[in-house]
């Protein structure tokens, strides 16, 4: 099954937590604290695979969560981290952030490897927490908790030239016949339901072309399967569009013709902008009159390029492989994606807000507070000193005098509430 655009949800690991544990021994029972830190929590990191041209796999897999890092232990001993979690998608797969529709990544060359989410940081042991006038401290700081992601990856096949045209028009025929290529082949609309990728080797060239099934007219409004497989053609540096110049199908050429550059336009303004081969298929079928040929370059007008081809008969073929060949080396090679790569902020630990309720009570809460979660045991002394003197250095305090705190006044930090003493 081919499938080129899904939705998955993407957790980093969570960092370790410290240790709390004191060295003794038989001659030393006041040893110290000696608890190790906890590990780093796995980053999510998308890669390149070059065994798959779809996300069919992600269909059944929506959710990807990376190896937390393990708690600290005694004896100074840290935590192992968390490994992280490669996810990997075809080459050609763009990565968004659902939320914002920002870019986060073009899975462009063979090679790519990104780091999306990073893991969480592990937490302090108590070792850490040893000062000359705190010589055993009895809390841990907890590892850093991280969030889900929901991203979209969405497929956008990666060729030089993309052949467009009315369903039926020959297209899967002739690439089939220009590359090695075995596309399915028959004579109703929509055979092709996917996106088929033939290499072609002209001489000492050589170049990718892309069959993009599905085009009709209101394709870019989703009639047909158009809206689905516009995408993979807007990489491509050329495009060759293919027009059944016999008629069969009860359609003017001409008409065609114009209908798919619509279309084209009407998607994006850049697709519309492409330099395009015309190629008139299905010659054979005339019987050697020309009428419906001339017709079409009369209504097109002078100064356009039209080549004859039959797929069938091979009529034309290698001269059309070789004008393709030749505008593509006059041309610059398929680059990435121009954009503004969206990051991820990293976790908030400075900011805080103050809000006061309806009993009085002054109350503070935000990415500061969240942090400093981690690094408090409430109904320990030396650990609830540490969270009096983390406020008053982040000027917690300060905030709060300027604002109206009264000595006496009630304030609620994270799950406790105490009374303000200048």
């Amino acid at each position: 099954m081919f499938v080129d655009k899904v939705k998955i949800f993407i957790k980093a690991g969570e960092g370790g937590n410290g240790c709390v544990s004191f060295y003794t021994e038989k001659h030393r029972p006041l040893g110290g604290p000696d608890g190790g830190d906890g590990g780093k929590g796995g980053d999510i990191v998308f890669a390149v695979t070059p065994h798959t041209d779809t996300l069919a796999s992600f269909d059944y897999a929506r959710r990807y969560i990376a190896e937390s890092g393990f708690r600290g232990d005694s004896s100074f001993c840290n935590g192992k981290s968390g490994k992280d979690l490669v996810i990997q998608v075809p080459r050609g797969t763009i990565v968004r952030d659902e939320e914002t529709g920002g870019i986060i990544a073009d899975m462009f060359d063979a090679n790519d490897r990104i780091v999306v989410l990073k893991g969480g940081s592990g937490g302090k042991g108590n070792a850490r927490f040893k000062t000359s006038r705190r010589k055993t401290p009895r809390f841990s700081q907890t590892g850093q908790k991280t969030t889900e992601r929901a991203v979209i990856l969405e497929l956008k096949t990666i060729a030089e030239a993309g052949l467009v045209g009315y369903p039926n028009a020959g297209k899967s025929t002739l690439l089939s016949v220009i590359s090695a290529a075995r596309p399915k082949i028959a004579g109703y609309h929509f055979t092709t339901i996917t996106p088929n990728l033939g290499v072609v080797k002209y001489y000492d060239k050589s170049f990718v072309v892309a069959d993009i099934p599905g085009l009709i007219e209101g394709a870019s409004d989703g009639a047909g399967l158009g809206i689905d497989f516009l995408r993979h053609i807007e990489r491509v540096r050329l495009i060759v569009h293919i027009i059944d110049v016999s008629g069969q199908e009860g359609r003017d050429p001409y008409d065609d013709y114009l209908t798919i550059n619509k279309e084209l336009k009407v998607y994006s303004k850049q697709l519309g902008k492409l330099k395009q081969i015309i190629v008139l298929n299905k010659a054979d079928l005339l019987g050697g009159d020309d009428t419906a040929i001339q017709e079409f370059k009369s209504k097109l007008g002078k100064g356009k390029k039209v080549m004859i081809i039959s797929g069938i008969t091979g009529q034309g073929v290698d001269k059309l492989k070789a004008e393709i060949a030749g505008r593509l080396a006059k041309m610059p090679p398929v680059q990435k994606m121009e954009y503004e790569p969206f990051e991820y902020a990293p976790p908030d630990t400075t900011s805080f807000e103050i809000a006061r309720e309806d009993d009085g009570a002054w109350v503070v809460y935000g990415g500061m507070i969240d942090e400093l979660a981690r690094n408090v045991v409430l109904d320990d002394f030396q650990s609830f000193s540490y969270m009096q003197k983390f406020l008053k250095d982040g000027g917690v305090f300060k905030e709060l005098t300027k604002q109206g705190l009264k000595e006496g006044d009630t304030v609620r930090i994270l799950d406790t509430e105490f009374e303000y003493v200048e």
